[in-house]
Order: C-alpha cells, then sequence, then structure tokens
C-alpha cells in the first residue's frame, strides 16, 4: 500500500522530535509566548501535504519554543503544572497505541490499568470507586446526573463562588440551580443553606478557583446528594495538608483534577463515589455492538490513566505528598514575601495554595501588563482586582516573581509621571 510508511514507526523522524522536545525543554525561554505572532502554516488547507518531518519541523517551535513555559521560575500564575517527564513518554505511547477503553476487545489492559488507578485512588478519599473523565466539569456533571437519577433531587445548591461547571451541568440536567452567599474567606455560609435539603445535591467546593477557598466539608448532612468538587484541592488529601479537607469522606461523590496537583497532562479528571455499583449501574449504557457497558458519559476513551499510572508508580505515595507539600511551601514563602513588603498588600493567608495579592496604590492589571520575565494571573474578588498566584509550578521562585511586579510597579508610576498612561 502506498501510504502504509505513515502506520510503520519512522525511527530517525520519532527520534528527531524527541530531540527537540528536549532541546525546546533544557531552553530557558520566556515565562510565556507571544498570542499575536503569526503562525507557521497557511490559512488554507493545502490540497498537497508537505510530508510528516517537514509538518512536525514547521511545527515544533510553535508547539515547544514559543509554548507557555509553566516551568520557568516566573511562572506563578494559574492551574496548570508542568508535567514529569514520565508522562511525556506514557502519553506518546497511548497515543501510539491508540486504545480505545469503550471495548473490552481494543484495550483490556488499559481498562485494567484505568480500574487500577481508581483503586489506588478512591479509597483516599473514602470512595469506592469511580472512573476518569477528561476534566472536572465532566466530573461535576456526572456526578449530578448520578444524583438526580439515584435520589430524584430537583435541586442543585452550590455557593456564589462555585466553578462555572456546576451551573452549566445544572441547566444540562434541566435542575434548579440555587446560590448560597459566602463569607469573608469565599467559603459557602452553611448557616445560609436551604432549611429542607432533601430535593437537592449540594455541591460543595474545595479550592475555589480564585481563592483556593475550602467549603465546610461536613455542611449539609440532610442533603439528598454531597458533592465535593475537589478539582484543585483534593489532591492535599493524599499530603500533610489533609486535615483542610476534614469532611470529604463523608461525600456521596468526589471530583478531582488529575492535570492540576496530579501533574497529568491535560485531560485528566476523575470522578469518584461512596457507592460506585449504584453510581455506575445508573449511569450505564448498553448496546449491541459494545462488548461492556458503556458507563458515564464517553463513548471512545483513550488510555488516560496510563500517564497516571506512571507518575503514582513512579513518586509512590511518599513521592506525591513531598511534590504537594514542596508546592505549598512555595504558596508559604510567596505570602510572606508579599507581607514582608510595604508596596504589596496580602488578601489572605494561603489555604490551598493559591496566593491572592496586589500591589498598594495601583492597578493590578496595569502592573501585570508591565511583568517582564514573569506571570501571574488575576481575580476578582468582592469586586476588586487582585493577582492571583497558583502554587502548582514546583519551579516557580516566589522571590523572582514578587521582585519583577516591584519593578513593574517602577515602571508604571515612570509612566504614569511622564504622562505615558
Amino acid at each position: 500500500m502506498a501510504h502504509e510508511s505513515d502506520f510503520a514507526p519512522d525511527e530517525d523522524g520519532l527520534q528527531n522530535a524527541l530531540a527537540r522536545l528536549i532541546d525546546a525543554k533544557l531552553r530557558r525561554g520566556t515565562a510565556h509566548g507571544d498570542p499575536v505572532a503569526p503562525l507557521p502554516v497557511p490559512a488554507q488547507w493545502p490540497a498537497d501535504g508537505i510530508g510528516s518531518r517537514a509538518a512536525l519541523a514547521r511545527l515544533a517551535d510553535t508547539a515547544l519554543v514559543e509554548a507557555t513555559r509553566l516551568d520557568h521560575a516566573g511562572f506563578f500564575a494559574h492551574m496548570d503544572p508542568p508535567t514529569p517527564w514520565v508522562t511525556w513518554a506514557a502519553a506518546q505511547w497511548a497515543a501510539a497505541m491508540n486504545q480505545n477503553l469503550l471495548q473490552p476487545d481494543s484495550a483490556p489492559r488499559a481498562r485494567l490499568l484505568e480500574q487500577r488507578v481508581v483503586e489506588w485512588l478512591a479509597p483516599e478519599f473514602g470512595m469506592t470507586g469511580g472512573h476518569l473523565v477528561p476534566d472536572s466539569t465532566l466530573a461535576n456533571l456526572t456526578a449530578l446526573w448520578a444524583a438526580r437519577d439515584l435520589t430524584g433531587a430537583r435541586r442543585v445548591v452550590a455557593s456564589a463562588v462555585a466553578h462555572v461547571s456546576v451551573a452549566k451541568a445544572a441547566r444540562i440536567l434541566g435542575m434548579q440551580l440555587v446560590e448560597v452567599p459566602v463569607d469573608a474567606a469565599q467559603r459557602l455560609r452553611a448557616d445560609l443553606l436551604p432549611a429542607d435539603l432533601s430535593d437537592a445535591a449540594v455541591v460543595l467546593t474545595a479550592g475555589t478557583t480564585a481563592t483556593g477557598s475550602i467549603d465546610p466539608l461536613d455542611a449539609a448532612s440532610g442533603a439528598a446528594w454531597r458533592h465535593v468538587d475537589a478539582a484543585w484541592a483534593g489532591p492535599l488529601q493524599l499530603s500533610s495538608h489533609a486535615a483542610v479537607l476534614d469532611g470529604i469522606e463523608g461525600a456521596d461523590s468526589v471530583a478531582i483534577s488529575a492535570h492540576k496537583w496530579l501533574y497529568q497532562p491535560k485531560e485528566s479528571a476523575l470522578v469518584l463515589f461512596a457507592d460506585v455499583a449504584a453510581a455506575h449501574e445508573c449511569l450505564s449504557y448498553g448496546g449491541s455492538y459494545l462488548g461492556a457497558p458503556n458507563i458515564g458519559l464517553l463513548g471512545s476513551h483513550g488510555a488516560a490513566a496510563l500517564p497516571l499510572a506512571a507518575t503514582l508508580l513512579a513518586w509512590g505515595r511518599v513521592g506525591l505528598a513531598a511534590r504537594i507539600d514542596a508546592d505549598m511551601a512555595l504558596a508559604a514563602r510567596l505570602a510572606a514575601r508579599v507581607a514582608a513588603e510595604p508596596a504589596l498588600e496580602l488578601w489572605a493567608a494561603p489555604v490551598a495554595g493559591v496566593v491572592v495579592w496586589r500591589p498598594r496604590g495601583a492597578d493590578p492589571v496595569a502592573v501585570r501588563a508591565r511583568l517582564q520575565d514573569a506571570w501571574v494571573s488575576t481575580a476578582v474578588v468582592d469586586g476588586q482586582s487582585w493577582f492571583r498566584s497558583v502554587a502548582a509550578n514546583p519551579l516557580a521562585d516566589p522571590d523572582h516573581v514578587v521582585d519583577a511586579v516591584l519593578a513593574a510597579m517602577s515602571a508604571l508610576a515612570r509612566d504614569t509621571a511622564a504622562g505615558r498612561y
């Protein structure tokens, strides 16, 4: 066949691609890429291809050199970690073999591996099982789908700062969304929950997006279903900081983003259930062409557990805890440095590795626009703009980031004095 070579390993091509990856990762690079730089591909899809090696060469800078460096010392911004090298290899294996967990015939070992990873993690949260999904948006939707069908719940009750995926899930499932006010620390006010929760699925957040705040996870004991959206802070249960998640083991379901604090490539998350047999039966669909029931939202589903299994096996329980603890220590260092700087303001001591801070007397957005060789995100808390620095990058340097912000503040002051702002 004329094209069979496309489906056989090109040893030189693969080695060259690996060499480009290694070279790019060894470069220091900049904190983030240029969003307006022209792409090295034509606006219209060409009729004639340029070949696999040429295509990779054309795209190498876009994919590697010009990509945002999540491992840069100055990147203290989002809930997106750099990934360990073991996941690069495992993800490549998964892509090469292209297993489909929808069918036992096409992925018998991959199915067993996903089950084993879930068996490792679920008991840590008081759950009996679950499955992988691409992200916690789908994990939350899956959990609330089970809640609705198993309990007859008609309402979703969550804090006013719950993740947007909770509102999406309520709308998709045809359930009423009830938002509960939060306290000064951005935690759900348990005293303001509806008195009758017998028809409600209550979502408690473990690590809000803006501030990393954790709701009282033992709240809403009278609810028809209690779901914990632990997309961000869930892995703290595997660290020395597990006490901040007290109560999570009493939930009916838990969502965790593995591509956050488990350091996995996108897209990797888990939805876990206290009674997995009931939940999976509720979420199962069959078909004459299937060798096993199709559980949950996904149809075809790749071997996403392979990079996660490799990471958990490589690091072990102790190694993973050490890495999460180290990130928490970075957040504490940043908060301490901010608190010690008269020109800076700390919103509150970080609870789950999210540091909220800002310059005094200057617009955070304007300062951020002048940052050089560093990157912070922004968030609006109680109607005010703040910097938001998430401890997801083990290679981040808090002093580097603070020094860059102070320099940007000086640049803004000079521009303002000169009438350039």
